[in-house]
């Protein structure tokens, strides 16, 4: 079942990049979806993937506020941190993380470091002194 997911992953960044549904086009999608290199083989859980398609869902309305935040309330203070990329991720799921800390306007991941950590960029609102 999860490889069925990771399939569907593929040909939704597949359509993404290409924005063409035409029948060509899908046909070519699976195709490349299914010719890129696997992967090793470690288990994954449903309820990982269904907890981050979750997160992704209210990650959107969230996109927006923090659009409108930085428009009214300008973002004055940037920073970096390090976060740790969450325990038994699969190269799936931390894709999926990554889009998610990207996908909002404040953060954006700099880096993927192999050893379970993310250098992420951040602004924030800070008063002047």
């Amino acid at each position: 079942m999860i490889g069925h997911l990771n399939l569907i992953l593929r040909l939704a960044i597949w359509f993404l990049l290409t924005s063409d549904v035409s029948p060509a086009n899908i046909m070519i999608g699976i195709t490349v979806a299914l010719l890129l290199p696997g992967r090793q083989k470690v288990p994954e859980s449903l309820k990982d993937w269904l907890r981050v398609l979750g997160e992704v869902i209210v990650a959107i309305p969230q996109a927006y506020l923090e659009a409108f935040q930085i428009i009214l309330r300008p973002h004055n203070h940037e920073d970096v941190i390090t976060e740790r990329v969450k325990p038994q991720r699969t190269p799936g799921l931390i894709f999926l993380d990554i889009f998610l800390i990207t996908f909002t306007p404040k953060t954006i991941v700099l880096k993927y470091q192999e050893q379970g950590w993310y250098a992420v960029h951040r602004i924030q609102r800070r008063e002047k002194v």
